[in-house]
């Protein structure tokens, strides 16, 4: 599980960072690569990634503001002309209207896709797509239009099955293996019964990944980023100026860092950065927010975040 920053910018494409958009590589979770809000210019950030459209089958918009929204239409239609295999189906969550924007983009253009479309616009909060591996809810944030953040929650993986020990007790190895991994009560030919859950390890714990649009704060936050390994969080604004983020619905690196330490996150991701902050400016946004929180890094377009399982032991 991989997050791969495609744009990391606020507003408008600058010299150095592209408008919004980053990519949840779940190649070998599920081979997929799910994505959240497609900044305008999205599908030219992916050519230099190794990123393969068809493999897009989710995409997340936080909210219909143009830098989060204005690289869909591109994106689609570049995604009918991936050759080789019949493309899977793409659904596009997102606020009450993104249907509009997408299908009126494609009509004006006479854009016909190669594969089926699926809309899910959001309503009541919680859950809004699960399956046997994850879990995808979320919760609506405080912005100047309808916004929302997404909460990733991987299930857990089963535990593995104890070889060393049924081999220390002399179970031959064969198909009844397999029976004692699926948890089953198994009779062996010596006659000794044995019950499969008491050769199974402890499940390995599912990750936790929050993502959130633009938002000042608002108690949404804590709920979605609580436990997350991750936090992708907007830092549009330095320490000092809460009352402009505020006022232009934002939020701080301070802000960010707070929620982070409040929220027990195990890493805090600021993206959305101003044009204003390069160079040093950007870094010391890093070492404010480090001030309260240490594990934070302000995200550059087509950084690469591995997002390891839990090590034994670690706390969740």
């Amino acid at each position: 599980m991989e997050l791969e920053f495609l744009g990391t910018g606020a507003g408008s494409p600058a010299k150095f960072r592209n408008v919004s958009s980053v990519a949840l590589k779940l190649l070998d979770e599920e081979n997929a690569v799910w994505l959240f809000d497609v900044g305008e210019g999205t599908q030219h950030q992916i050519l230099h990634t190794t990123i393969r459209p068809r493999k897009v089958d989710k995409i997340f918009i936080t909210h219909l503001h143009g830098d989060h929204i204005f690289g869909l239409p591109g994106f689609l239609s570049s995604r009918s002309f991936q050759g080789g295999e019949k493309l899977h189906p793409l659904t596009i969550y997102g606020p009450k209207g993104i249907a509009d924007f997408v299908r009126i983009s494609l009509k004006v253009s006479q854009t016909h896709l190669s594969y089926p479309l699926r809309f899910v616009e959001l309503t009541d909060e919680g859950v809004i797509f699960e399956d046997n591996k994850f879990k995808v809810s979320f919760q609506r944030l405080d912005h100047r239009i309808e916004c929302v953040g997404y909460r990733i929650e991987e299930k857990d993986h089963p535990g593995e099955l104890l070889i060393d020990k049924l081999r220390a007790e002399h179970v031959p190895s064969g198909p009844i293996y397999g029976r004692i991994k699926a948890g089953e009560v198994v009779t062996l030919p010596d006659g000794r019964t044995l019950d499969g859950k008491d050769y199974i390890g402890e499940p390995q714990k599912g990750r936790i990944i929050t993502i959130l649009g633009d938002t000042r704060q608002t108690p949404g936050i804590l709920e979605l980023a609580q436990g997350a390994d991750v936090l992708v969080h907007e830092s549009t604004f330095g320490k000092g100026e809460s009352k402009l983020a505020r006022n232009y619905y934002h939020s701080t690196c301070i802000q960010a860092a707070k929620i982070a330490n409040k929220a027990g996150v195990k890493q805090l991701l600021l993206n959305h950065i101003s044009a204003r902050y390069v160079g040093p400016l950007a870094t010391q946004l890093q070492k404010d927010a480090a001030s309260i929180f240490s594990n934070v890094k302000v995200v550059k377009d087509f950084d690469v975040i591995d997002v390891p399982f839990k090590k034994k032991g670690e706390k969740s």
